[in-house]
């Protein structure tokens, strides 16, 4: 980047365009890990690039029905020669071989796991998505998700997976359960999910602080979150 001056800016000039032969909204911010570039489609459908020269390593398959939703990107997780790509589509979190965009069939049920796992039962018919992606710690990848903001979402708990296995390792009530910090500050039922309020999650992804072994986590509020004065 120190060749790239005030002098010199305008004489740069494209060096490679990659076509995803899909159309739809792209928000992905891209990652590079020893010269791949790896990014997701307007259909959610991750990809692998050579990050000098835009060639194409390997492309996701699509299941069949293309699903349309704005992606911010992937995680890698990398332990020796285990390196792994992780994206949401619609209410799963999915696994990839960081070299070749095979699925991890090791990884929850042939290499997805669902993002409801740890929001109980009132999820089962409601929207979960992700559109961001999540933040790993370790082993431990932590979700970010996205619900309805009416009196149909879903509770927006913080979960954690295991990177390796899929399994949902714990999760954080954002809105209290009997017993835990917090509770008393609430209606007394509002953690069942049964009485139109949910939500209270995170959507725009967090930070970790690796040294110390801490998340932080911004959410949104309860829902529904209009004022309907």
């Amino acid at each position: 980047m120190d060749q790239i001056n005030r002098e010199n800016v305008g004489e740069l000039e494209l060096a490679w365009e990659y076509h995803t032969l899909d159309s739809g909204q792209i928000q992905c911010n891209p990652l590079i890990v020893d010269g791949i570039l790896y990014g997701m489609t307007a259909t959610t459908r991750p990809f692998a690039l050579n990050a000098a020269t835009g060639a194409e390593i390997w492309k996701g398959e699509s299941e069949g029905t293309d699903f349309f939703s704005t992606s911010r990107g992937v995680s890698y997780w990398e332990d020796g020669d285990d390196a792994r790509i992780l994206f949401t589509r619609g209410p799963w979190l999915y696994a990839v071989d960081a070299r070749t965009g095979k699925p991890v069939l090791s990884f929850g049920e042939n290499g997805r796991t669902s993002l409801k796992a740890g929001l109980g039962e009132t999820s089962a018919d409601k929207m979960v998505i992700s559109n961001t992606p999540g933040t790993i710690y370790e082993d431990l990848i932590v979700m970010p998700l996205r619900v309805s903001e009416g009196d149909d979402a879903s509770l927006g708990h913080i979960q954690a997976f295991n990177v390796r296995t899929g399994a949902l390792a714990w999760v954080f009530h954002t809105i209290p359960q009997p017993g835990e910090y917090g509770y008393d500050t609430w209606p007394g039922e509002v953690y069942k999910n049964t009485s139109g309020i949910g939500a209270a999650n995170n959507w725009s992804g967090m930070s970790v602080d690796r040294k110390r072994g801490i998340i932080y986590v911004p959410t949104g509020s309860a829902a529904p979150d209009f004022y309907g004065a």
